[in-house]
């Protein structure tokens, strides 16, 4: 939809999709809170911080699904020159960096009852790291260069290079020693949670993409009108130099 839609066909698109995906983004979070706090029992080993776990998956989930995101949209932006795909791209970045956050907090949160320290460069935290490292480096990439069309090629370049750490973090507790345990929910003999920590785990993980969904409609149609705004201010400035040189 990001992909192939004009700016005009996005418009429309999204302004009648934004009130679905913004009511099942606050429906999923809220149930799946409700769920995580009041109905998933405590963790025999970790007690109540366990919690921390519904935050802390969905946000190291998005964070590299969204960097995905941006890679694939940065693919579409340099091999057919689409505008709307460069704009998606550059509208995830501020929310993947914002879920790269949210992942590292809730970790060190999570890591302190459970290791005793708030942190360690292992391969996967350090990983991790870099990844956020690399949402500010794309961003800072577009604010630095004035010209749409050569911010947008040189942030897809970082955007698509950038896709190596994403195996890195995925297979990291594999790879190397780490604190961090093996994966729980991508196994091939399926998830090893238990149900009552599973459902509001993964309602938790769809509201994130769908929470996700919103704000990335809502940040792409935001920076197409700030583009055409900028397009008439410099039709205007371009108008009114041409009145003063007859004049």
């Amino acid at each position: 939809m990001l992909i192939h839609a004009n700016p005009k066909r996005f418009m429309d698109l999204s302004g009648r999709l934004l009130p679905y995906f913004s009511g099942v983004a606050g429906f999923l979070l809220v149930l799946g809170l409700y769920l995580a706090l009041f109905v998933a029992p405590k963790d025999y080993q970790q007690s109540e911080t366990v919690r921390i776990m519904f935050v802390h998956v969905p946000a190291a989930l998005m964070t590299t699904f969204v960097y995905a995101f941006m890679a694939v949209a940065s693919i579409v932006g340099l091999a057919w020159k689409h505008p709307v795909a460069d704009m998606a791209a550059k509208a995830a970045a501020p929310i993947g960096a914002c879920f790269a956050v949210l992942m590292l907090a809730t970790g060190a949160l999570w890591g302190q009852p459970m290791w005793g320290t708030w942190w360690v460069w292992d391969a996967r935290l350090t990983s991790a790291l870099v990844q956020l490292f690399l949402y500010i480096g794309y961003i800072a990439l577009w604010e630095a260069i004035d010209e749409p069309t050569r911010a947008a090629r040189a942030a897809a370049i970082l955007a698509i290079v950038g896709v190596i750490n994403i195996p890195i973090i995925k297979f990291s507790v594999e790879w190397w020693n780490t604190l961090h345990q093996p994966a729980s929910l991508a196994k091939l003999d399926g998830p090893s949670i238990d149900p009552s920590f599973l459902w509001p785990l993964l309602i938790m993980m769809a509201g994130y993409v769908m929470f996700f969904a919103t704000l990335v409609l809502l940040r792409t149609r935001t920076e197409i009108l700030n583009r055409r705004m900028r397009s008439l201010h410099m039709a205007q400035v371009r108008v009114g130099e041409q009145v003063k040189s007859y004049g």
